[in-house]
């Protein structure tokens, strides 16, 4: 039997109905309109296209979106007067700085001049140590959160399950364990973190009942390393030269597609997986912060 196909694209289509229905209500009923700022720093041309994607996408959800781009050669103090100036504004219930930032700039340091509160993209020391702890309110980082959502409205409830999560970086390997180890939706799961030191590993991969890798190697994952029935998430995202294509390459993730479907239950592609309910996730990150400083959350 053919596996599944877990399509973030289409979650995403739908996901992103329901958004702009949501901020749509928050509009008529309390006068917010949900706003998204997203600062770009020199001119990275991926950071570029990444960051048109997401102002795309948040207007097309009905958000007030809203892109300021500085120069390359910005000092950090100018640039954390920038994320102050944001942190003070009501009408910006979202702040994303994209990254990376230039050398000469400290990541963590503007990361944690964000208000956590505005931090949509759930990389501030408190969301984090909130996630970690499952104390209070939180955002969750987008591709963690979106991994969960795709899950949950595919079938395939972590609950009780065993999740295999192969990476351990503080971006997706990390948050996504504590999503999945929290009690209650999308979690409730038993997880097991693989990394770079780990023995054995395709006998680790091969007890699990779900399977979600974000590794950072091309096709990494075959299919001997995956048992019949998993369900498996691919995070990864990678360029890798193809003479016999058009464009000369050809874009994968970290798993063997064509081998591993054979063996999978279900299984989601890269690219148009992953990656889109990434934005949407921020989309919904956006939203959440609107609502709850309108206090209707």
């Amino acid at each position: 039997m053919a596996a599944q196909i877990i399509s973030g694209k289409d979650l995403s289509t739908t996901i992103r109905q329901e958004l702009a229905a949501r901020a749509a209500e928050l509009t008529a009923k309390h006068g917010v309109t949900p706003g998204l700022a997203t600062v770009l720093v020199g001119d990275n041309p991926a950071s570029q296209m990444y960051v048109g994607m997401k102002n795309k996408a948040a207007t097309a959800a009905g958000l007030n979106s809203r892109q300021l781009t500085l120069a390359g050669d910005i000092s950090q103090d100018e640039l954390l007067g920038v994320v102050a100036g944001l942190n003070a504004d009501p009408t910006v219930h979202g702040i994303l700085v994209q990254l990376p930032l230039p050398g000469h700039i400290d990541e963590a340091t503007i990361i944690e001049a964000i208000s956590p509160s505005k931090d949509v993209d759930g990389l501030h020391p408190v969301n984090a140590g909130r996630l970690a702890t499952g104390s209070g309110e939180f955002f969750a980082p987008c591709t963690p959160a979106g991994v969960v959502e795709m899950l949950l409205r595919s079938g395939h409830d972590p609950a009780g399950k065993r999740v295999v999560v192969l990476g351990r970086s503080n971006l997706v390997g990390q948050p996504l364990a504590n999503l999945l180890l929290r009690k209650g939706r999308g979690g409730d799961a038993t997880v097991t973190v693989c990394h770079s030191r780990t023995r054995d590993l395709a006998e680790v991969t091969r007890n699990a009942e779900i399977l979600v890798v974000a590794i950072g190697r091309p096709e990494m994952i075959t299919g001997d390393m995956v048992s019949p029935g998993t369900v498996v998430i691919d995070v990864g995202t990678h360029r890798v030269d193809d003479p016999g294509s058009e464009k000369g390459y050809r874009v994968c993730g970290d798993v063997l597609f064509d081998e591993v479907r054979k063996v999978a239950a279900a299984i989601s592609p890269s690219p148009g997986g992953v990656g889109p309910m990434t934005i949407t996730m921020l989309l919904s990150n956006t939203v959440d912060a609107a609502a709850r400083a309108a206090a209707v959350a």
